[in-house]
């Protein structure tokens, strides 16, 4: 294994650090933890707090600012962040308007934001949430349900939006809940991550393997097959995001995501079959976006999104925003 990194029990915390550094004028770390919160807190809009594991750089701490998050929870490498962690995040922002969390759909996520939620509660703070379960894949798991990918952020995007706008609690978290009906992602695994406290790959493929459907741990995906090219394993992602939901004669976002180990280069040669793919099926792309915005360390492999758009999403999508890695 090798990584630029110092001890695996500190990887967290210099992370956190390094991210605060960076964007001083953005974010602000609270002391003793890695909790990350806007500079400049607005006390007269509903507040947004949104967290996960670290290992999914720039994810969440990278969405925090003006017109996206006010508060960024990160757990330990692939673990959800504990209650009281979520707790100072949602007491440092808390205003009256109250505090929307929105959730990535793992079980360990779910449990500790609702636990921390119910003590906020007893605090008197008015707070509600969100659970963003746009992976595909996962659609036949009854038990759990669909996971939460890299569309989440499109989700932040659009409810921090809505949130600058003055808008109240309860039609936040419509509005998240609105456009989240309308996204869905799926993703691709042909590499594993290492994790860095035990120096072993997160998953075993074999060295002309894929997985179509793998979530951002190395949970188990749809279809494990030899390799195809770019062009074939578009296809057969965007023909599950299709049979899934109905984008005919809709306008669209697309995020295409790298999680971290696939260049720029190939995530390109994947965007030109999807917009060749999209055309034929009559959707409109109103927007691409490309990069690594929820990734998986190292893994090799990447995510595609697809968010429906109405005139009031459309707007939102477009407000200003200023954030360390989303600028509107």
């Amino acid at each position: 294994m090798k990584k630029f990194i110092n001890e695996p029990e500190n990887l967290e915390a210099e992370v956190a650090r390094g991210m605060a550094l960076a964007k001083p004028g953005i974010l602000r770390q609270l002391p003793d933890c890695n909790v990350m919160v806007r500079q400049k807190l607005k006390t007269d809009r509903v507040a947004l707090v949104f967290g996960c594991g670290c290992g999914h750089e720039p994810a969440p701490s990278g969405y925090v600012g003006y017109g996206m998050l006010d508060a960024a929870i990160p757990g330990k490498i692939f673990s959800s962040p504990t209650p009281d962690m979520i707790l100072k995040g949602i007491r440092e922002v808390q205003t009256e308007a109250g505090v929307l969390c929105i959730i990535v759909n793992y079980t360990g996520d779910v449990l500790n934001f609702r636990m921390a939620m119910e003590l906020a509660q007893m605090e008197g703070i008015a707070v509600d949430s969100v659970v963003i379960a746009d992976d595909v894949a996962t659609q036949k798991n009854k038990s759990v349900g669909r996971r939460g990918l890299a569309g989440v952020v499109l989700i932040l995007k659009i409810a921090g939006a809505e949130a600058e706008m003055g808008t109240d609690l309860y039609g936040v978290k419509k509005v998240a809940e609105w456009a989240a009906c309308g996204l869905r992602t799926v993703g691709v695994a042909c590499r594993p991550c290492v994790i860095p406290a035990d120096g072993e790959p997160s998953f075993e493929l074999g060295e002309r393997e894929m997985e179509i459907g793998m979530g951002l741990h190395g949970e188990p995906g749809v279809v494990r097959c030899e390799m195809m090219n770019a062009r074939e394993t578009a296809r057969q992602m965007l023909e599950l995001i299709l049979l899934d939901c109905n984008y005919e004669n809709s306008e669209v976002v697309v995020l295409i995501n790298g999680l971290g180990g696939t260049p720029l280069m190939e995530l390109y040669v994947i965007n030109e079959f999807v917009h060749e793919y999209l055309a034929e099926q009559g959707i409109v792309i109103y927007d691409t976006m490309i990069g690594n915005y929820m990734t998986s360390m190292e893994m090799g492999g990447f995510s595609i999104s697809l968010m429906r758009l109405d005139p009031h999403l459309k707007a939102l999508y477009d407000a200003v925003a200023a954030t360390p890695v989303i600028r509107r």
